[in-house]
């Protein structure tokens, strides 16, 4: 009985879900809005912003939401991202694609294309657009698949998204000098643009445009000498610099470094960052400065910086398995409570870019052994744009030398 019971349901329902469902668009409903039933519950966690990147092109970095409301399996064909007006698409992914860039309840190693019975998952989409290309004032997108249960192809436009285009906040140099590594950084490594957290009832993507700041020395090599000693690391140590004026408002100072090599275990999550620095830097903008040397922080919370003052060293504590300054912007000052929100740096030079990939840098850091670098033949300063994953950055000599504040 049961099984003709659920026959005889997909056949009532089938001619409701079938076909083009262009009417399904989210937002607020008008009296004409005709209601459409989908398979699929979506929306955008949150939404894209125009980011300026050192490839002279505007990125869009942003994540979408699918749910499937079926007992049974819906499985995503292709995925087309349009321009809500002009229906111009900006992104087209297959269904290897979709399962690339997807994972089942937004945590990673999960990729999958197929979203089980009354299972979501989380599409994470990453736009490029020329800079003459214009910004479109809103997206929509155009989803393809078949549903098991129904034994139907579906086609539907969903999940509506303005697009938020205004002024980023724009950063002076963390660091000084030259041959920093830009490591997991916009817009499809992993471990940033990824790492949804559930937090308090809701999912938080804090370390969107995160960047784990490293360094080469002359021979191209992160480290040199006993990988366990933090002294080994060409960065461990450097100073790191107020990157605006603001106002400190959270801190800690009293973590030991972690030894190089591996993640710690059984970490508490108020411990991740380590010894930190998290500055209010006006505008509903808070910058965290994380993984910093024990005993180096200065400033405490309430005290008032400027740009280019001294604010601690860089070091290896946290979650932390090698010497690094993590940074990254925020719309809280909770370090991971928080949404991540773009930003680019006033002014730097990108000589060169590791030419091999994330593996390759995994590499270096992990045995001592030099990067392979593509090096420009006439490297040139860019200005106002956020450096792309895997670029060494230069930074202009500062005006004068780091005073703590």
């Amino acid at each position: 009985m049961r099984a003709l019971t659920l026959v005889r349901a997909a056949a009532i329902l089938a001619p409701l879900f079938c076909g083009a469902v262009r009417a399904a668009e989210t937002g607020q409903p008008s009296a004409s809005t005709v209601p459409v039933m989908t398979p699929l519950i979506a929306d955008v966690l949150t939404a894209p912003r125009v980011v300026p990147m050192s490839d002279g092109r505007n990125h869009l970095v942003y994540e979408l939401r699918l749910s499937n409301v079926l007992d049974g399996r819906f499985d995503l064909k292709r995925l087309v991202v349009l321009d809500a007006g002009s229906q111009r698409p900006l992104l087209a992914l297959d269904r290897e694609a979709i399962g690339q860039r997807s994972s089942l309840g937004g945590r990673r190693g999960n990729a999958t294309a197929s979203l089980g019975a009354y299972q979501f998952g989380i599409v994470f989409l990453h736009i490029i657009l020329r800079a003459d290309e214009r910004i479109p004032e809103a997206l929509v997108h155009e989803i393809e698949g078949f549903a098991e249960p129904l034994k139907a192809d579906l086609s539907m436009q969903i999940a509506r998204t303005p697009v938020i285009d205004r002024s980023l906040p724009v950063l002076a140099a963390p660091l000084h000098g030259g041959g920093y590594i830009v490591g997991d950084g916009c817009c499809d490594s992993i471990r940033h643009v990824r790492a949804l957290l559930p937090l308090n009832g809701a999912l938080r993507l804090a370390q969107r445009y995160a960047i784990d700041w490293e360094r080469i020395d002359d021979e191209d090599r992160i480290v040199r000498g006993d990988l366990k000693d933090v002294r080994s690391y060409r960065i461990y140590g450097e100073p790191i610099l107020a990157v605006a004026d603001g106002t400190v408002a959270g801190s800690r100072n009293n973590l030991p470094d972690q030894v190089p090599g591996a993640l710690p275990s059984n970490l508490p999550i108020g411990e991740a960052d380590g010894n930190f620095i998290v500055m209010d830097i006006g505008g509903g903008a808070f910058v965290l400065y994380a993984h910093l040397k024990p005993g180096s922080v200065g400033p405490g919370v309430g005290d008032h910086v400027r740009r280019g003052d001294l604010l601690g060293e860089v070091g290896n504590s946290g979650n932390s398995q090698a010497p690094h300054l993590h940074l990254h912007v925020m719309d809280s000052p909770n370090a991971l409570f928080a949404d991540g929100l773009p930003y680019v740096f006033e002014a730097f030079t990108v000589p060169a870019a590791v030419d091999a990939g994330t593996a390759d840098f995994d590499h270096a850091e992990a045995t001592g052994s030099p990067l392979r670098l593509a090096r420009k033949t006439r490297p040139s300063a860019v200005r106002d744009v956020l450096p792309l994953d895997l670029s060494i950055v230069d930074w202009p000599a500062p005006p004068s030398k780091p005073s703590k504040p």
